[in-house]
């Protein structure tokens, strides 16, 4: 884009939007004029952004008249009505929500991972729409991609520990309601969720499909896997939880590699990956927690270890493959299996700011 772009945020009262309005003023994003559209509830109210104050407009069917970038989260309904609407008016969208995420020739986007899949979007004279990944599956996707550059990937084992952010403002507000009221002795009152969230833990609250036992929150970590990678073929076994976090997600993986890697080789192809920072302190028993990833664009990871059921790799074809858990691994000795632990934050790099990354890219 040759001129500074108009920019909307569709949604921008909930937690989401709050935190893109927050990423766009933090990277002090170019642009020529910001509008901020909601429901009709919200219209009128008013949030401050680069130390002035900003009026909430009511979402319309003609909000986007001369918009040139508008960020979706409001949610799949809205999405799916508004989003086609703000294309045909020249706008290039960033949606937010599930809805038009597996469609064919819509982009699924990572910038540090796939940022080429947008390419026939980054003309601003044929927009389209853009789509965020679902946040568990971006926080998932930023430290394994150098690794399956490096290593290649055949299998994923993961279980995510979901924050109440997930589900956006009134799940953070139900986590922290119910836990005044267990402290004060009463009895915490499910709404946003299936079940108490307080001191608690549970399925992620997502349908689950009666044929497979996947809820809808694990098929979306294997399809848009699939769909990112433009691999078909990589295995994944997700298990997804909610956890009484209030903010950020976190995930325990078991990673299979095509190619055998030293502990040291993984390490160092996370070190030097965008948007991913070590915290692997054993000595200090020091590792991703979710209260230090919120806030941060990095996904943090630790925990990195060979897996102690895998066979280490021969160093030569003479040499006898050891059987698995026979001895333990060392920094040297190679090896297909690994494990580690991830933490990121749900509502920057899960939802906002790789929405923002986006519109980076359109801007280049």
């Amino acid at each position: 884009m040759a001129t500074l772009p108009t920019v909307a945020i569709v949604g921008a009262t909930g937690a989401v939007g709050r935190e893109m309005l927050a990423v766009l003023e933090q990277r002090h994003f170019p642009h020529a004029d910001l509008r901020l559209f909601a429901s009709e509830r919200s219209a009128g109210a008013s949030v401050r952004y680069r130390g002035e104050p900003r009026t909430i407009q009511p979402l319309t069917e003609r909000s986007f008249d001369r918009i040139d970038i508008a960020l979706f989260s409001a949610g799949s309904a809205v999405s799916r009505h508004f989003a086609p609407l703000a294309v045909r008016a020249g706008a290039t969208v960033i949606d937010n929500s599930s809805a038009f995420r597996m469609d064919d020739g819509v982009p699924l986007v990572v910038p540090e991972v796939n940022a080429a899949a947008m390419a026939r979007l980054a003309n601003p004279r044929r927009p389209g729409i853009i789509a965020n990944p679902n946040c568990s599956t971006i926080i998932l996707l930023v430290p394994l991609s150098p690794l399956r550059v490096a290593f290649g990937i055949e299998r994923i084992v993961v279980s995510t520990y979901q924050a109440a952010s997930g589900a956006g403002a009134k799940g953070m507000a139900e986590l922290q309601g119910q836990t005044r009221a267990v402290l004060s002795g009463a009895a915490p009152t499910p709404e946003v969720f299936h079940e108490p969230c307080a001191f608690n833990l549970f399925s992620h609250n997502t349908p689950v499909d009666p044929a497979t036992g996947l809820n809808v929150e694990e098929r979306k970590m294997i399809d848009e896997t699939r769909k990112i990678w433009n691999d078909p073929l990589v295995r994944i076994s997700p298990t997804c939880i909610r956890v009484p976090v209030l903010r950020a997600h976190s995930e325990s993986i078991n990673v299979t590699f095509q190619r055998p890697a030293t502990l040291d080789q993984v390490r160092q192809c996370l070190a030097a990956a965008p948007g991913v920072r070590l915290v692997d302190d054993r000595a200090a028993n020091l590792f991703p927690t979710p209260l230090k990833a919120s806030g941060e664009d990095d996904v943090l990871v630790g925990r990195l270890r060979p897996d102690p059921s895998s066979a280490p790799v021969p160093r030569t074809s003479t040499e006898s493959r050891a059987a698995p858990g026979s001895a333990p691994h060392n920094r040297s000795a190679p090896c297909l299996s690994f494990d580690l632990f991830i933490s990121g934050d749900q509502l920057r790099k899960g939802a906002a700011l790789n929405a923002v990354q986006i519109a980076e890219l359109l801007r280049e």
